[in-house]
């Protein structure tokens, strides 16, 4: 017999190739990719594109659809798309919402197919990263309790102790479960014009009558300037991939790994001598006067900080730069806002950075210039109180490297808070002109001398004040607490970086703690 007469009619690796690139090419439809086109957005797989390196990726779940029998035909992918590739060279697995399936809703196959490639990403010990927008949870598939029960709130997203980063983009519409996710990641970015929130607008006039507006629920001034929920905002979606890239460059693959160091940056003697000569100048010397502490955290390290969570907060810095070539985890004041002193999004932030380097063993370093905790009812109200005492468990918690530069004030419990005396930091300096006391010498003339002072005629009172404050401000001095060594040393502003860097440098080599050794890895995201 003809050997051909027994060949299928139909080549069945022929077959399959058809079938996956119709899939991955096509979508949720070709009409649907076009309308994205017009609106200027990009679908997933571009998305993915732009977020890895050309080529890199492999793709799970090609052939997915919902369990639904009369949608498998509709839902190909079970509007999840994901896989693994790569991002400078380094593995990761990315996943997103398919907008062109169902509006990226999600579903129980769907959701399986995130579950599994956060297991894989675990297993291998590399970043995950999520590219959401999407309507929520898939009715009718969740209404039945047989779809609802088997539809769970992403538990291996929550598990503890964390053992990989989570990284979240909110690139348009995202109710449900990309915003859960989001609230569990370790780093969020958001897009101006999308929407981050629990629940659709329109659902919410249908539950409760109120008409409310996208942007006014969950756009990027929402969570950037009020909520503190996004890390940072982007004008379009190719930022947002770009600020993902930078996160994770800062970061090891996982738990297991050790960061990779840089060559530093400005290690010639030259550069060394005129940057140390800049942070001696940086500061005026009246503690009266403003100064941005962007560009002198940006003096001190190797360069600029990437700011977490920038504003909210302001009165503090917060995020990640480079020190000697190494990592670090960045937390200073910022006297242009508030005069440096910390407020309730302050201490979340700083808390929320805090359990993100003791996770990932990142070294830290602290600039503080700080007269302390805002006061007042609205602070109160806020739960200052609740929020500076995480601050202060989280820190004292942490077992990562710890360095601080006090640069001029340092009072109160906002000292200690931002690794201040006796709270377990590996280095401890100060500047010579630096102030450290339990309150700001000119407040506490007024309180201690307040009927003093009230006694007093007015054309006089103000220069006693002045000569009460000048007594008080000569026991805040540094050298009270280098003589009783609860600070290491006082050092020459032009020695900052240089300190920091010898430091650095010892700690290089330091034994890391395994993962289940660091208290932070199993602290609530925040």
């Amino acid at each position: 017999m003809d050997s051909a007469a027994l060949d299928s009619p139909e080549d069945p690796i022929e077959a399959f190739r058809t079938k996956r690139d119709q899939i991955r090419s096509e979508m949720g439809g070709s009409a649907k990719l076009a309308q994205l086109s017009e609106l200027g957005r990009l679908n997933v797989r571009e998305r993915f594109d732009l977020l890895l390196d050309p080529g890199s990726f492999r793709e799970v779940g090609t052939f997915a659809h919902s369990d639904r029998v009369a949608d498998s035909a509709a839902t190909p992918g079970d509007g999840k798309i994901g896989g693994h590739g790569l991002i400078a060279g380094r593995p990761v697995t990315v996943v997103g919402d398919d907008f062109t399936v169902k509006r990226g809703t999600s579903s129980v196959i769907g959701s399986s197919k995130l579950k599994r490639l956060y297991e894989q990403a675990t297993t291998a010990g590399n970043p995950y990263i999520y590219l959401g927008e999407t309507g929520g949870a898939r009715i009718p598939d969740t209404m039945g309790s047989d779809g609802f029960t088997r539809l769970a709130a992403f538990p291996e997203f929550g598990v503890r102790p964390r053992r990989i980063p989570l990284v979240s983009a909110i690139l348009g519409e995202s109710f449900g479960g990309s915003s859960f996710i989001s609230a569990l990641s370790d780093f969020v970015v958001q897009v101006r014009g999308s929407c981050l929130a629990v629940t659709s607008p329109r659902v919410i006039e249908i539950a409760t009558g109120e008409s409310i507006t996208l942007d006014e629920l969950g756009g990027v001034e929402v969570h950037s300037r009020h909520t503190g929920q996004i890390d940072r905002q982007a004008g379009t979606e190719a930022e947002a991939i770009e600020a993902i890239q930078t996160f994770l460059s800062f970061l090891p693959s996982s738990v297991d790994h050790r960061n990779i160091s840089l060559d530093s940056t400005a290690s010639d003697a030259e550069g060394e001598f005129e940057r140390s000569t800049r942070i001696a100048t940086a500061v005026p010397a009246s503690r009266r006067r403003a100064y941005d502490g962007r560009q002198l955290a940006a003096l001190i390290l190797d360069e600029a900080v990437f700011e977490i969570r920038p504003l909210v907060g302001r009165g503090l810095i917060t995020g990640f730069s480079r020190l000697d070539g190494h990592t670090v985890g960045v937390v200073a004041s910022q006297p242009m806002f508030q005069a440096g002193a910390l407020d309730v999004q302050a201490c979340l932030k700083a808390t929320r950075l805090i359990r993100i380097c003791d996770t990932f063993a990142i070294p830290m370093v602290f600039i503080q210039d700080t007269p302390g905790f805002l006061v007042g009812r609205n602070v109160e109200h806020a739960r200052l109180l609740h929020s500076a005492m995480q601050l202060h468990q989280a820190l004292v918690s942490s077992v990562t490297p710890k360095m601080t530069v006090v640069i001029r004030k340092a009072f109160g419990l906002a000292h200690h808070v931002m690794n201040g005396a006796l709270m377990g930091s590996d280095l401890l300096v100060a500047w010579p002109g630096a102030e450290i006391g339990f309150m700001d010498p000119e407040v506490g003339a007024n309180v201690v001398h307040s009927r003093t002072l009230a006694a007093e005629p007015t054309p006089t009172r103000n220069a006693l004040h002045s000569e009460l404050a000048a007594a008080m401000a000569h026991s805040t001095s540094p050298y009270g607490a280098a003589g009783s060594m609860t600070i290491d040393e006082i050092i020459d502003p032009a020695e900052t970086r240089s300190v920091l860097r010898d430091r650095i440098s010892r700690l290089a080599d330091r034994r890391i703690p395994p993962p289940e050794a660091r208290p932070l890895s199993y602290w609530p995201t925040c």
